[in-house]
């Protein structure tokens, strides 16, 4: 499958034609989508030759959200594609009405198709913060969804957060097919992991590339804004120990006389690289970008370490505030990232940034699922560290 260049630069893979949804039963599928990304909906009813459901989502005056479905979803298969963007509680606030709105009007399944999912990044628990991904999940299970559609989740393990079943697509296919065959002389590259914890995903890559690795490792300290809230106060000094122990538990039993010991402070070590990019061509993957700083920052070390040109690959390009404008003055040559969410206006600020269709990949998923086939087709050759 190669792949093609529209006018914008975009790159997009042939679209299929109607043959290609044979023997799919689209009577009985209604798309409809929210204010998020109309345009990746409406390209994958295209594919699917289907229309786009009629559903009208807007804001009050006061900001609530209203919803009109003006077709009828009576015993019908929905999909609402709706994906997370800089405004994110709206997006969620639309995909939970509608779903909801579907589910009150006796639709037969419920399915969200959801490219980027909101929140995703906050799976892990902060210190006295808490895990908004499962907040997120359990508000989504219970507006009516039956099933969700997403690509690229930050962690795999969000998925045990739903009580509904979750296809986690792959754009990996998409972003080396992009390396493969728009990158002049690849086989001169190495794949680079910004951070160790990109490690497994840049791997995957080298592997399949059949191309090296490098790791950068270290970055600068994050400030601690909340070291006065009395979580650092240390408890009472107590210097007795107990005297009724034996003589004999003594001789086995550490004891510690200051207290509960104190946790060392980790320090990070300055910008290291792991691995040799003289004169190669540095691709650094990932699944997000949103603030780029890091990867300004690690594009320059690159860069001094004799990198000759520098290209950055991810699934989802946020880009909040000033990305643009930090991207089109860096070292970096290429910002490669799929259409999971709308970046035109950033595409404006910044010519370096491409983008990749993915479209038909959801157009495909949906078929398979509507259908009863089986998904693992869209999952070949994917391992644990994708």
């Amino acid at each position: 499958m190669l792949l093609q260049r529209n006018k914008l630069g975009s790159v997009r893979p042939p679209k299929r034609c109607r043959s290609d949804m044979d023997n799919t039963s689209t009577s009985d599928i209604v798309i409809i989508n929210g204010n998020s990304h109309p345009d990746l909906a409406n390209m994958v009813a295209e594919r699917m030759g289907l229309k786009n459901g009629g559903c009208s989502v807007f804001h009050k005056s006061n900001r609530e959200t209203i919803v009109e479905i003006s077709d009828s979803v009576r015993g019908k298969d929905i999909y609402i594609i709706q994906t997370g963007t800089k405004d994110a509680n709206n997006n969620i606030m639309e995909l939970l009405i509608m779903a909801y709105a579907c589910k009150t009007s006796s639709a037969r399944s419920i399915v969200g198709v959801i490219p980027y999912l909101p929140y995703s990044k906050q799976c892990k628990m902060r210190k006295r913060g808490c895990i908004v991904s499962k907040l997120l999940a359990k508000m989504m299970c219970t507006s009516g969804l039956t099933h969700i559609i997403t690509m690229d989740l930050h962690q795999k393990e969000i998925q045990g957060f739903f009580d509904i079943p979750v296809d986690n697509l792959r754009a990996s296919p998409f972003l080396l097919q992009y390396i493969q065959e728009s990158i002049p002389d690849y086989r001169n590259s190495v794949i680079v992991a910004r951070n160790p914890g990109v490690a497994k995903k840049a791997n995957s890559y080298a592997e399949r590339l059949r191309l090296g690795l490098a790791v950068i490792h270290g970055e600068q300290k994050e400030a601690e804004s909340d070291e006065v809230d009395g979580r650092y106060s240390p408890p009472p000094t107590r210097n007795s120990t107990p005297q009724h122990a034996p003589s004999s538990s003594r001789t086995r039993t550490t004891s510690v006389s200051v207290g509960v010991p104190e946790h060392p402070v980790k320090v990070k070590p300055p910008l290291t690289i792991v691995g040799d990019v003289n004169g190669r061509i540095a691709i650094m993957v990932d699944d997000l970008i949103d603030d780029v700083m890091s990867f300004v920052a690690a594009a320059e070390m690159l860069k001094e370490n004799g990198a000759c040109k520098i290209y950055v690959l991810a699934t989802h390009g946020l880009l909040s505030s000033d990305a643009p404008r930090l991207l089109e003055e860096s070292v970096i040559d290429e910002i490669v990232v799929t259409n999971t969410i709308p970046h035109e206006i950033q595409k404006l600020q910044c010519h370096k940034i491409k983008t990749i269709d993915i479209s038909i990949l959801i157009a495909e998923a949906i078929r398979r699922i509507h259908n009863k086939e089986s998904m693992s087709y869209l999952f070949r050759n994917v391992t644990l560290e994708d």
